[in-house]
């Protein structure tokens, strides 16, 4: 494939949609095409998928459920958006992806690692992103920027929870090491985006 795909991972308020522009601003400034999409979602299945999982008041979802409508919506995501734009050249730029669903259900509620990886390794195979970067901040950064009434289900969840997301997503960070690049959210805007454009143009350099 000749474009390139880069996620970005975190827990709420973390700016992980900001930054996603400011990628998509970087790339294109040097020629590059790009696609910025987002999970749950970036299809029109998915999309719907997305508001049963976030917006859906009437039924209680198990974290089996959640997981499976994720994959579903991945599958379609990964199968009609992603690999279509990267075999064109466009470099995709995906807000969160698999790495939420080891975070969020196999890690928040508790699912484990391995039932999020056999599902991974059905729906993806050996897809993986090329670069992914993780908005790391303390949960007192995240807690201060988060609004008095939540959108969504998960935004609603108590502090326990986004412990076990955030410390999943730094496990995850050392079993993917090479993959997963570790950047300090809760810093001032300019000095996470220098950093980000320092992995933006090593990406860059290695694709010349």
């Amino acid at each position: 494939m000749s474009g390139q795909f880069i996620t970005i991972e975190g827990i709420e308020c973390v700016g992980k949609s900001t930054n996603a522009k400011f990628i998509e601003s970087t790339l294109n400034k040097k020629g590059y095409k790009t696609l910025v999409t987002r999970e749950p979602g970036g299809s029109g299945v998915g999309e719907k998928i997305r508001n049963i999982l976030l917006f859906e008041k009437k039924d209680t979802l198990s974290p089996m459920t959640e997981l499976l409508l994720l994959f579903a919506a991945r599958e379609k995501h990964i199968n009609e958006i992603i690999k279509p734009a990267l075999e064109s050249g466009t470099w995709v730029i995906c807000d969160r992806f698999t790495d939420a669903s080891f975070a969020y259900q196999g890690f928040g509620r508790e699912l484990g690692f391995d039932k999020v990886n056999k599902l991974k390794v059905l729906i993806q195979k050996d897809f993986e992103p090329d670069l992914t970067i993780l908005l790391d901040a303390p949960l007192e950064v995240i807690t201060s920027r988060r609004k008095l009434n939540p959108n969504d289900r998960f935004e609603s969840e108590d502090r326990k929870f986004f412990e076990r997301v955030r410390n999943g997503y730094l496990e995850l960070a050392q079993i993917f090491k090479d993959r997963i690049k570790v950047i300090d959210a809760s810093k001032d805007i300019n000095d996470v985006q220098d950093q980000i454009k320092t992995l933006i143009n090593e990406m860059v350099r290695d694709k010349l």
